[in-house]
């Protein structure tokens, strides 16, 4: 899931787009001695070389070929990059990832108070991919309500004629598990605006609690939130 990159790139791109320094502040590294290729000290910025044979303060750059991880993200923190909005699930990524061009993005959102699987990736074409509303990714989850479920929901979810508040076309079929009286388990392939908690709220339901155990075939089991894993 890596990005494809070009063989051969400068060394002034290679460094400003993996967020070390802008393209004007690499002469500075570079007089100071602490860019090599190869072993070799290099002194031209415009030289092009591999990024994955760059080094610098003898260390090897990170994630020269991109950036593709799973995290299980906790309550409390939002989908934007925005830091107006509140705390951000970048805020939980190395730093310098930020400064990266491509910016890391999310594989679509997670409310705030949802937990669970979120893939984040500078892969562009990842992100198109698994968004895509005709792949059909699945998506599991957790959920829990504030009454009884009743088992008429099952037929309900799966039927593919419940027709959400606002929208002329119905949800896909969904499959819906009950695991107790005030939880469920819920697969979709699609991701509408906060989807789950509007199919319940059609029943009369509020739910109380949101967490998505898996996005496609990435597992958050394991996993403690806040936590992530390179994929």
């Amino acid at each position: 899931m890596k990005n494809s990159t070009k063989k051969y790139q400068r060394i002034d791109k290679i460094l400003s787009n993996l967020g070390y320094c802008s393209r004007s502040k690499v002469k500075e590294l570079l007089s100071e001695h602490r860019v090599s290729v190869m072993g070799k000290v290099i002194k031209n910025p415009s030289l092009k070389v591999e990024p994955s044979q760059v080094v610098i303060d003898n260390e090897a750059l990170d994630h020269p070929d991109g950036i593709t991880i799973l995290l299980n993200k906790p309550a409390g923190y939002v989908c934007s990059h925005n830091s107006s909005e509140g705390r951000r699930v970048y805020d939980l990524l190395p730093e310098r990832w930020m400064k990266r061009n491509p910016v890391p993005v999310t594989a679509g959102r997670l409310d705030k108070d949802t937990t669970g699987a979120l893939l984040i990736t500078d892969n562009t074409q990842l992100v198109h991919r698994l968004t895509s509303p005709r792949q059909h990714v699945q998506k599991k989850y957790r959920v829990t309500v504030d009454k009884p479920l009743n088992d008429t929901l099952i037929v309900l979810f799966s039927s593919g004629t419940l027709t959400l508040p606002g929208e002329e076309k119905p949800c896909l079929p969904a499959d819906l598990t009950i695991i107790d009286e005030y939880t469920a388990d819920l697969t979709l392939t699609e991701g509408r605006y906060h989807q789950v908690k509007r199919m319940f709220a059609t029943q009369g339901y509020s739910v109380e609690a949101l967490h998505r155990m898996s996005f496609a075939e990435y597992t958050v089991k394991g996993l403690k939130e806040g936590e992530w894993v390179e994929l």
